[in-house]
């Protein structure tokens, strides 16, 4: 049976660290397995906690009187060294809500006012890139509101705000480097007719 050893943390970082943990295969051979984590420390990485506490928030933002248009941001990532798309989305901070800071990143990153929509059983966290990072976000899906700013953004930050449509939603997928999250959820707004979050009441 697969299991986790002991685990040694390798970086000191403020927002992101690098695990060693000693891995026994499911053919009984042993070797060392390197896993991300925003967790600060050894005794709460999930490996060793089993507890998927949301590390981040995922913003599902309908715009528009109609109901139409999606909020999604357009991001210089460094890994790839260019633009991606995704939707708005920040880490939770300590005694945070998920609610709470979509909210406060929805504001920041693109200026909007956003009004969640309280679904417990949708908003439950998920992992993100799971052969890589322990890393889980909750999707907060909701309503936006107002004009869209960059007066929230910190300096380390380029991120434009697009509110799109169903058709330039095509075009960016057909197109575009998407992250994987956004691409899925993007071909369901693309998918639905009317209110793109009315499945949440089924």
């Amino acid at each position: 049976m697969s299991r986790v050893g002991n685990v040694k943390k390798l970086t000191d970082n403020r927002f992101l660290n690098l695990y060693e943990l000693e891995a026994t295969f499911r053919d009984g051979h042993t070797a060392p397995y390197y896993v991300a984590s925003r967790r600060r420390d050894v005794e709460n990485i999930k490996a060793v906690t089993h507890d998927n506490h949301p590390d981040g928030v995922i913003l599902y933002g309908v715009y528009g009187e109609k109901k139409d248009r999606i909020v999604l941001i357009r991001q210089f990532r460094f890994p790839i060294n260019g633009y991606v798309y995704e939707f708005p989305a920040g880490l939770v901070d300590p005694g945070e809500s998920l609610l709470t800071a979509g909210i406060r990143e929805m504001k920041e990153e693109t200026g909007l006012d956003f009004q969640p929509v309280d679904t417990p059983d949708w908003s439950r966290p998920y992992f993100t890139t799971i052969g890589m990072t322990d890393e889980s976000c909750g999707t907060v899906f909701g309503y936006c509101s107002g004009e869209p700013s960059d007066a929230g953004l910190e300096g380390t930050e380029e991120i434009h705000v697009v509110l799109a449509d169903q058709e330039e939603c095509k075009r960016i997928l057909r197109e575009e480097n998407v992250a994987i999250m956004c691409a899925y959820m993007l071909m369901h707004f693309i998918a639905s007719e009317g209110d793109p979050l009315k499945f949440l009441n089924k």
